[in-house]
């Protein structure tokens, strides 16, 4: 009771001091690495004493990073894994083998570095970036693999020296800070491509692969577009799998493969997993000994939400009526969200939706459904829209619904309206969506 007493002073003191640019958005954004490097040097260099991969992207860097992570650990590595945000608890940010983090481990390292804290008054983000770096290296996990926060050149995990680097794909999101154009923001995730490192990019885009090509020479580094080497032939959905029918170029590959995380956005990211596999396999003398095998492959795919803990990507949390949550956020994920959902069979489409301040709804609100009944609602952070706001919006392009401004509010109001046929969607934010898992847990 004692240590977690003490844990929730610390995140309060973390949360009040350091705030998180996820909850406040702008004024807690820092640029640059000087405060990164400047912890990393307190703590000795501890990302040298471990080997990584480097994983950014405007969407599915998060589903890439838990698939990578899920095979490495299926073939016997000890696996390190930082991503963010988290949902409910702060600790699912930093993983080995699956396991979050310890709240004593929480503990020790920010009472130990309190005081240097205080004196280089580094961003939330590089704050936890540095615990979770000492603690693999306390750990000696074999391997982590480390999502971007916000961007990629000057993001705080970009001290790292990978031995693979991946970038799932480029959309116009967090453009205040990375562009306004595809190629700009092109630009700054692929500040992370080093010298002699390959890199895998997910999605082809005429735009951005010169960006992509032009940075790979420069550094000297192999470029592999995931999209020329594996093909989905064809889906097939079930409750608990989607199963990936894929042609490969050097047909080593062609095969059924089931994945457990079951939104349709998939089909983007798998072959950019299987690029990486690929390339993490040809490597084996680099990373160790483990054979990374196609049943090694399999295994790992099938398994991905129960060996990493990932959460909240096409997630049913109910039945009768189905309750689906998802965290996609932008144009580049709900384009694919509302393909899928146009796939479903229900009778009635119900939609809980929310979303942060700057978000670009002019990109969103013409792929959202005009015949789903909407619930407007707001998470409980300063950077959620305000729900009322967020309805005059919808109501100006033809999207009318209620405000109902407490997320759980909204979900209750729409099972009450729901037939047993119906589907209840919950999405537009991270939070929204981290909200409604927090009741079901608690």
């Amino acid at each position: 009771m004692e240590v977690e007493h003490e844990y929730q002073a610390i995140l309060s003191y973390l949360f009040s001091q350091f705030p998180q640019y996820q909850q406040v958005g702008a004024v807690a954004y820092k640029s640059g690495l000087d405060g990164m490097l400047a912890l990393d040097r307190l703590l000795e260099h501890p990302h040298k004493r471990f080997l990584s991969i480097h994983v950014a992207g405007t969407n599915g860097k998060g589903s890439v990073s838990h698939m990578l992570a899920a095979i490495l650990q299926q073939a016997g590595y000890k696996v390190g894994l930082y991503t963010s945000p988290h949902l409910i608890d702060f600790r699912e940010r930093i993983r080995i083998n699956g396991m979050m983090i310890s709240k004593e481990e929480v503990l020790r390292f920010v009472t130990h570095y309190r005081s240097s804290f205080d004196e280089l008054h580094p961003s939330f983000f590089e704050i936890t970036t540095a615990m979770a770096f000492h603690y693999f290296a306390r750990q000696r996990i074999d391997i982590a693999v480390v999502e971007t926060g916000l961007g990629g050149r000057l993001d705080s995990t970009n001290i790292i020296e990978p031995v693979l680097s991946v970038i799932t794909n480029i959309g116009l999101d967090h453009c205040e800070f990375l562009g306004d154009t595809l190629m700009l923001i092109a630009a700054e995730k692929a500040g992370i491509i080093k010298p002699r490192v390959p890199v895998v990019i997910g999605e082809r885009n005429f735009q951005t692969d010169p960006v992509f090509i032009q940075q790979a020479q420069g550094q000297k580094a192999l470029i592999c577009f995931a999209e020329d080497y594996f093909k989905i032939e064809r889906t097939i959905q079930d409750d608990q799998y989607q199963r990936f029918y894929i042609f490969s170029e050097g047909k080593i590959w062609n095969d059924e493969y089931l994945l457990d995380l079951r939104g349709s956005y998939q089909q983007k990211n798998l072959p950019t997993v299987l690029m990486a596999a690929e390339l993490l396999r040809r490597m084996g003398k680099v990373i160790g000994r483990r054979t990374i095998s196609l049943e090694v492959i399999r295994k790992g795919l099938m398994n991905v939400a129960r060996i990493t803990g990932l959460r909240g990507r096409w997630e049913c949390i109910s039945k009768k009526p189905a309750v689906i949550v998802d965290t996609a956020h932008n144009a580049h994920g709900i384009k694919w969200i509302i393909e899928q959902l146009l796939k479903e069979s229900y009778r009635q489409l119900h939609f809980v939706f929310g979303v942060v301040v700057e978000k670009d709804l002019g990109s969103i609100l013409p792929l959202l459904p005009r015949k789903a009944r909407y619930y407007f609602t707001q998470a409980q952070i300063p950077r959620a829209l305000d729900a009322h706001l967020l309805a005059e919006q919808c109501r100006s392009v033809g999207i009318a619904g209620e405000v109902v401004v407490g997320v759980t509010e909204a979900l209750a109001a729409a099972k009450r309206e729901a037939h047993v046929d119906d589907l209840i969607f919950v999405g537009g934010s991270n939070f929204i969506v981290a909200e409604v898992l927090a009741n079901i847990q608690s």
